[in-house]
């Protein structure tokens, strides 16, 4: 008997051919610059943002501000504006060692009470004229606060404020919308631990001051409200954070951005299945995804790269995955150009 192949046993070669193996790869995937929409790398280790460079990111946009780092809570206006000075100073070293592109977006977060808001909304105007900053946020009602609450009509008020900014300097908004935190295997953590991964005081958050059974989506809706209130184009508007509580809304009743974090699937629940999923209701036009990668976090520098192929296995085709990457964060943040 006359064997077409060497071996003894079957092989896959032998059942569908080489050649259409070969020739259905998309190997320009392996070299897709991308750009991570939303990340705290300037807080991650060197090793952590040359790993980002092996991974293939060709620029990224590193949140300056995070109530995480400030020293105590509430928190002094001034300590924000030394957390965005910080990265100011930082960002031109970061690129001269690891070669992406990085920039910068400033804002007020909400997560934790701000004293005296309006000395860094009157000083922020002038930092929005700085080439090394492309967005502002990022920002956004939240339901709870760390340590002490903030009324919402205040927290509004700041928003409101910021969202004028960026109309005024034509620049997006990095929205940090909520999320219902997940754990791996469904069991409950000792609640004085805090979840593994996060390094965050447990037991600290506020009641919400928000009503209602739904939060963390009628926070967003505020958000949306405020950016119309000012003139504020919903396409200048970047939705971080996205999951299914608000997919639905974000895409159907207004023209934002949305941008899934999945460099901490363990913690928020959403995954690059999730973003293939919005692909294929919703298309790629206005989709993003990002790390979040910070340094209080169980994080993945590699999550976006890994996700790249996640969605080629989950269908999504070559172009479409270049989009959502690539192409929409570096048209609305003018990155990677």
């Amino acid at each position: 008997m006359t064997r077409e192949h060497p071996t003894v046993r079957p092989t896959d070669a032998a059942s569908i051919g080489d050649d259409a193996v070969d020739s259905a790869l998309p190997t320009e995937l392996l070299n897709l610059p991308w750009i991570d929409a939303h990340n705290h790398a300037h807080t991650l280790s060197w090793d952590d943002r040359e790993r980002y460079a092996l991974a293939g990111c060709r620029a990224m946009l590193m949140v300056a501000s995070g109530y995480h780092w400030t020293p105590y809570k509430p928190v002094r206006a001034r300590d924000v504006r030394f957390l965005w000075d910080d990265a100011i100073n930082r960002r031109a070293a970061i690129e001269r060692n690891h070669f992406f592109e990085a920039k910068l977006g400033l804002g007020i977060h909400t997560g934790v009470r701000i004293e005296n808001p309006d000395t860094l909304l009157d000083a922020m105007g002038d930092y929005c004229g700085l080439d090394s900053v492309v967005a502002i946020g990022e920002t956004g009602v939240t339901p709870t606060q760390h340590v002490e609450g903030w009324a919402l009509e205040k927290q509004r008020a700041v928003v409101e404020a910021q969202m004028a900014l960026a109309a005024d300097h034509d620049l997006p908004v990095i929205l940090h919308t909520p999320n219902q935190t997940v754990n791996d295997g469904g069991r409950p953590y000792r609640p004085e631990l805090g979840i593994p991964g996060y390094e965050k005081t447990p037991g600290l958050g506020t009641e919400p001051v928000i009503d209602g059974d739904n939060p963390a989506l009628e926070a967003v809706r505020i958000d949306v409200e405020a950016a119309n209130e000012v003139g504020l184009d919903e396409e200048r508007v970047v939705a971080s954070h996205a999951d299914a509580n608000n997919i639905e809304y974000l895409m159907e009743e207004t023209d934002c951005y949305l941008s899934f974090t999945i460099g901490h699937s363990w913690l928020i629940g959403v995954t690059p299945a999730d973003v293939a999923d919005a692909i294929d209701e919703y298309g790629p036009d206005r989709i993003m995804v990002d790390t979040d990668c910070a340094n209080v976090l169980r994080t993945d520098p590699y999550a976006l790269k890994r996700a790249i192929f996640e969605l080629y296995r989950y269908g999504i085709d070559a172009d479409a995955i270049r989009q959502v990457v690539l192409e929409n964060p570096r048209r609305v943040f003018a990155l990677g150009t």
